[in-house]
């Protein structure tokens, strides 16, 4: 977009470039979102799928989201430069609620007030509770087997939300492939 002011505005200086020969960012980005030095392709980037896209996340970047539910910055972690940045005492940045303690199981079972309750002021709560169960049920489908995930997914099977359904529906899949490949190891090991 553009906004068009009457105001004489000061030009921003360039951006120096710091990065060298460093590609540590390109190599780490799950989703190869950095397509070469200083070059984003937003679509592919975790943040972009989980934050800001509000239809279905391309079947190719699921596995790779990982359980990430709201963001990645594994970019940002490994950029040498950062290590010269420090926490923020700013109480904003601080998890709340106990989110950063919460399992995905607690997490997907949240109704839409608790979504509300627990994201008050956070800007989590701007995509939506349906996009919050979109990305929960990715991160389940990419945690390791268990009966519970099982669980938790098939309570939202019937979810009145295409999208929810979806992802829940590709989850689940994940979820028996997983069993399928446990139980073929289990049986050659007792063969062997």
């Amino acid at each position: 977009g553009e906004l068009y002011v009457d105001l004489p505005l000061p030009v921003d200086a360039p951006a120096s470039e710091h990065c060298g020969t460093c590609v540590k960012c390109i190599q780490i980005c799950p989703t190869q979102a950095i397509v070469a030095p200083n070059e984003l392709d937003a679509r592919r980037c975790i943040s972009y799928l989980t934050i800001e896209l509000r239809g279905s996340i391309p079947l190719e970047f699921r596995e790779a989201i990982g359980n990430r539910i709201y963001g990645c910055d594994d970019c940002q972690l490994i950029c040498p430069w950062n290590k010269f940045a420090r926490k923020s005492a700013e109480g904003d940045f601080i998890a709340r609620h106990g989110l950063d303690a919460t399992s995905l199981i607690e997490l997907f079972a949240w109704s839409e007030e608790d979504f509300h309750k627990y994201t008050e002021g956070s800007a989590i709560r701007r995509i939506g509770y349906e996009c919050w169960l979109r990305n929960v049920a990715i991160a389940l489908g990419n945690a390791p087997h268990s009966g519970d995930v099982v669980a938790a997914l098939r309570a939202h099977e019937g979810h009145p939300a295409q999208l929810v359904r979806e992802h829940v529906q590709w989850a689940l899949a994940q979820q028996m492939r997983k069993a399928a490949s446990a139980r073929s190891r289990h049986q050659a090991a007792v063969i062997l």
